[in-house]
């Protein structure tokens, strides 16, 4: 079966998207929905695009909607991306919360794990008597499908193959038999994660705790400058005064109304006179 997503088809989709994610479709990104939806009509037996979006928009369609969203969803990522952010919080952050021993970290677009797991693996190696910490790491996404692989904490063994290997050797379980050639992080590591689906469009977030980090690294690339304003919005509100928030290496707050400090290139921290709202 062949169908063609037709151009008032793709506003339907552009703006169902936009409404639930925040994420913007431009018109080169037709294809790429055509591609990623195309195998989803084919297995529903629908014969058009138009029957696809009534399905998903329509009554009882929740479920299929989460699918939707799973199948435009970017998940890219890699253990250690961007390493000077894990350098800042070993080095900066946690000198300053060494004498309450808690650190509340979030990792707010953790796709398929890399990013909460590496921050858990540089806390680990930074702090000697890391169970006498209060730390609690929260990585959510919008995906379920990439929360559930994040929450297995299995990789391919390439995944890791530019890592240090003994790096590798402290934080991972080698897999053997039906396992063979993949790796699991190990039990310690994983401990110190929470995987939950919150989708950065609520208006309110399931944080009960001040925060003392926000990592929120190459997300805002797929919102409009007034969806990014009120992201900061929020974000602002659930730091600590002082707290930190890490953008990726190719996003800048710099044509968003917002309250933050400027630190460095993609480093941003709430003012310490600010009194936290969350």
């Amino acid at each position: 079966m062949m169908t063609t997503l037709t151009d008032k088809e793709f506003e339907l989709f552009k703006h169902l998207i936009y409404q639930q994610v925040g994420i913007t479709l431009d018109v080169p990104k037709k294809t790429l929905l055509v591609s990623r939806l195309g195998k989803r009509l084919r297995e529903l037996n629908l014969s058009s695009y138009q029957a696809y979006y009534d399905c998903v928009s329509g009554k009882g369609g929740e479920d299929e909607l989460m699918k939707l969203l799973d199948l435009v969803s970017t998940n890219k990522t890699d253990f250690f991306r961007e390493p000077g952010h894990f350098d800042f919080l070993r080095d900066q952050i946690l000198p300053e919360v060494k004498s309450t021993r808690t650190l509340r970290i979030w990792s707010s677009a953790s796709s398929s794990g890399e990013e909460p797991y590496t921050i858990a693996m540089t806390l680990s190696d930074a702090i000697a008597d890391i169970k006498r910490w209060d730390i609690k790491i929260l990585a959510s996404d919008i995906s379920t499908r990439v929360l559930a692989k994040a929450a297995s904490g299995i990789y391919e063994e390439e995944r890791v193959s530019q890592l240090p290997k003994d790096l590798v050797q402290r934080h991972f379980l080698c897999g053997k038999g039906a396992q063979a050639g993949k790796l699991q992080v190990r039990p310690q590591i994983a401990g110190l994660v929470a995987f939950r689906r919150i989708n950065l469009m609520d208006p309110t977030f399931p944080i009960r705790s001040p925060l003392d980090v926000i990592f929120c690294r190459n997300v805002m690339i797929y919102f409009d400058r007034p969806t990014q304003g009120r992201l900061m919005e929020k974000f602002f509100r659930y730091l600590r005064p002082g707290g930190y928030l890490f953008i990726g290496h190719s996003e800048s707050l710099q044509w968003i109304d917002h309250q933050f400090t400027y630190l460095r290139p993609t480093i941003y921290q709430k003012p310490v006179s600010v009194k936290s709202e969350a």
